[in-house]
């Protein structure tokens, strides 16, 4: 796994997509595909930025992996922000109107509807985010 650790501003989200669509391009992966991890990795590479360390700028680690035939890409991402597992909030009711919709969650449905698996864990003072995506 190749990984690079940033800091968690959203201005280094360019250098992560970056690192990620090289990878992609390796394996000639489908632009549709690549338009799904990289939405993917935006909302969750912002979520961070924004939320993971409120009074301070913190470090994001982002490795990516593409091994397998079919070939999968999995990318992790690793900070030491406020423990926060975004799957265990329930999806949004999406047949509702925005006006009796709670706010949030549509980035998450978004990245687990695009990824084909979306495992989160806190373990050593760590949220551990992985995504999965097989290429097709």
């Amino acid at each position: 796994m190749e990984v690079i650790t940033v800091p968690a501003e959203a201005a280094m989200l360019e250098r992560v997509d970056a690192l990620i669509q090289e990878k992609l391009e390796t394996i000639h992966c489908p632009i549709r595909t690549q338009m799904q991890v990289k939405l993917a990795v935006e909302e969750i590479f912002i979520n961070i930025a924004s939320y993971a360390y409120p009074s301070e700028v913190g470090q994001v680690e982002v490795g990516v992996d593409i091994d397998g035939d079919p070939p999968v890409v999995t990318i992790r991402f690793v900070d030491q922000g406020c423990p926060f597992d975004p799957l265990e909030k329930p999806d949004p009711d999406v047949t509702l109107g925005l006006q009796e919709r709670e706010p949030g969650g549509l980035g998450i449905l978004l990245v687990k509807k695009f990824m084909d698996q979306v495992g989160y864990v806190y373990e050593n003072g760590r949220n551990i985010l992985t995504i999965k995506k097989e290429i097709k």
